[in-house]
């Protein structure tokens, strides 16, 4: 009896309760299902509907099938006695690019393993062979100092400055999606590489064939969706911190900045300047004006950007009726509290489609409507306390089988809502992401992480990965979020040179929460609101740094034309912002290990400065260019390490054979103010 057959344009495997169906989605590209005991779903998680069907060719024998859509071949080998199969994926060369396991001959191990889960679902391994020589990138945000992911262990879950975007780069061609939003890990071992979910439906996965990564990345936009256009006000520079607590401080900053003649494009009224947790409105006692406020940020160039809590305090004025509505998350035990900072709350249900419809209604109403036009939604993954994520349940599902698509949903609440109202650019700065939060207008900062050098380097590696995910839009806060007294001459060391490395991020956002002698704030009558921080301004680093920080404000600017085009590849192909050197020069084998410098788009190459102290950088320079320095304008031909200088205001970075003289020539004009 034969277990594979031709259906459609798709080859199909059943044997012994599994049915797997592999098929072309999108050029070049497969998406592969397998269930047990039932019929497929046609989840759409993060994956696309097709816009048009390839043509793949199927070939089917007894023990033997293969399917070939483009530059991409599937073979499927039977083995006679079981009549378990393997999958092996090739590229248009012949070359094997990942093969499953198999099941060990006398082992009895599958390469897809569902394993049932007592009155529930499954638990579901998947296990590929290793390729020693292989180097893998992407799979999003993960706060360690590695850009090469193999021989890592990584945990498919989401946490504060953690996001888990689980698509795979791997150096031997190919792109892989591991499309399960459930709780789950991924190991890129010696051995074998091995995907696990800890509760599911079914297998569900989507892998491409390309030459070069750029073609890889191009083939995952189409098939999850890419950025939509960068709004202007997302170019330039951005003022924050922990926090503006009322109006008339908020815009006393912007008024300084305004005086200064030193651009910003957006400024952040942050957390709790509302009542209560999901109240989803301004306290009237500090912002008594709003709408004033917004309008007045306007007339001086700035947007107003407003912080959004997915929590509802369990004495917020909204939290009876989304309950009553089911419009919260559930707990599966004990009492329904979520989290436990400035009140006792539960979030909101972004996966309910009536839920984000009541939240974007109330945001409409109360910032939407007074001028408010960018948005600022913090805790999306969701912060959870403890992060016990088997005790947590969603209109979807529970969370450990769906959780991970939550902030993807919590960022289209705000982009559908947006494009409702007719806004056509949008962009939302974004705590965490999945697969397809891209095509939301997501902005992902990474989390709140701290003020150290350590921490410094982590972010460079965090950043590259998650462009290879597919987030092209990605920022810090600048100088970290958590810890620095803007007296201290050794912090001010690492803000300056966080601040030269955030000019070359997609976005430049300074933020923090920074030590002071008094953070209390207290109402009329008597009660304490939530504390404040210190000063983080510019000028609040002293005189010498305000002038480095302010040259590089305007290098951002002068910067605008190109930065545009780079957002505008990331919105037409998916191409990320920052890139690591092997994308833009796969041929070299050394730029597939670099990871503290890399290309800003494809002409600039950057190399923060990431020790204290440092007064020389050590730098390759691809060959097959020439490479001008931006700084001393001395032109160095690649294919070599070269090393220079680097006081405090500067950072090394090289234009590629001369591609933007506009930039030198700027950068000369402010070195001479």
């Amino acid at each position: 009896m034969n277990t594979m057959r031709q259906q459609g344009n798709a080859l199909i495997y059943e044997n012994d309760g599994e049915l797997l169906q592999i098929e072309p989605w999108g050029a070049n590209s497969f998406r592969v299902r397998s269930v047990m005991l039932g019929e497929l779903l046609d989840s759409d998680f993060a994956l696309l509907p097709l816009n048009e069907a390839q043509i793949a060719e199927i070939h089917v024998e007894e023990y033997h099938a293969s399917i070939t859509n483009g530059n991409i071949r599937a073979e499927f080998v039977i083995n006679g006695w079981n009549h378990e199969c393997t999958i092996s994926y090739y590229n248009q060369h012949g070359h094997l690019l990942l093969k499953e396991t198999g099941s060990g001959g006398a082992l009895n191990k599958p390469s897809r393993r569902f394993r049932g889960i007592p009155g529930g679902d499954y638990r579901l391994h998947v296990s590929f062979s290793s390729n020693p020589d292989e180097k893998l990138y992407g799979m999003g945000q993960y706060q360690q100092d590695l850009l090469d992911l193999k021989y890592t262990t990584l945990e498919l879950a989401h946490r504060n400055s953690q996001a888990s975007v689980p698509f795979v780069l791997s150096s031997l061609g190919y792109g892989f999606l591991w499309h399960n939003p459930a709780i789950g890990q991924v190991t890129f071992g010696k051995n074998v590489t091995e995907w696990y979910a800890s509760s599911t439906k079914q297998m569900d996965y989507w892998i491409t064939a390309g030459d070069t990564p750029d073609e890889i990345e191009q083939a995952f936009g189409k098939a999850v969706g890419t950025a939509p256009v960068m709004p202007e006000y997302g170019l330039g520079f951005w003022q924050c911190k922990l926090r503006y607590w009322n109006q008339e401080q908020l815009l006393q900053v912007a008024r300084t900045y305004h005086e200064k003649n030193i651009p910003v494009d957006v400024i952040v009224c942050d957390f709790f300047h509302w009542p209560k947790m999901g109240d989803f409105r301004f306290e009237d006692e500090f912002f008594p004006d709003p709408e004033a406020m917004a309008k007045e940020l306007k007339e001086m160039g700035m947007e107003l950007m407003v912080s959004v809590w997915p929590q509802i305090d369990t004495t917020s004025e909204n939290f009876r009726e989304m309950k009553q509505k089911g419009l919260l998350v559930k707990t599966e035990h004990g009492v329904e509290v979520c989290m436990r900072f400035g009140g006792e709350s539960v979030f909101f249900d972004a996966t309910n489609p009536r839920a984000r419809s009541y939240v974007w209604d109330k945001c409409r109403q109360n910032y939407y409507e007074k001028g408010i036009k960018v948005f600022w939604l913090d805790e999306a993954e969701p912060e959870y306390t403890g992060y016990d994520f088997e005790n947590y349940r969603y209109f979807m599902g529970p969370n450990v089988q769906i959780g991970n698509i939550y902030p993807q949903q919590f960022s289209r609440t705000f982009y559908e809502g947006m494009q409702n109202e007719g806004q056509k650019e949008i962009v939302n700065l974004v705590r965490c992401a999945w697969a397809g939060s891209q095509r939301y207008g997501a902005l992902v900062w990474s989390g709140d992480i701290h003020s150290d050098w350590e921490t410094f380097r982590r972010q460079i590696c965090a950043g590259l990965n998650m462009g290879i995910a597919g987030i092209s839009w990605w920022t810090t806060d600048i100088g970290g979020f958590s810890g620095g007294r803007p007296e201290d001459e050794a912090f001010r060391e690492l803000l300056v040179r966080w601040f030269e490395w955030g000019t070359f991020c997609p976005v430049m956002r300074l933020h923090g929460d920074r030590e002071c002698d008094n953070r209390r704030v207290f109402r009329k009558d008597g009660s304490q609101a939530l504390f404040t921080g210190g000063d983080n301004e510019i000028w609040s680093y002293g005189e010498e740094n305000e002038k480095i920080l302010t040259r590089y404000i305007h290098l951002r600017e002068a910067m605008r034309p190109y930065t545009r085009m780079l957002m505008d590849e990331a919105h037409q192909y998916g191409r990320p912002v920052m890139r690591p050197m092997f994308y833009e020069f796969p041929q070299e084998e050394i730029c597939w290990d670099l990871k503290e410098q890399y290309m800003f788009g494809p002409d600039l190459l950057v190399a923060p400065v990431m020790y204290p102290g440092m007064k020389e950088c050590r730098i390759w320079l691809p060959a097959g260019c020439s490479w001008t320095s931006l700084h001393d304008q001395r032109v160095y031909e690649g294919g070599q390490t070269i090393s220079v200088d680097v006081p405090l205001d500067v950072i090394p970075v090289f234009i590629r054979d001369g591609r933007q003289p506009e930039l030198i020539e700027a950068w000369q004009k402010l070195l001479a103010r």
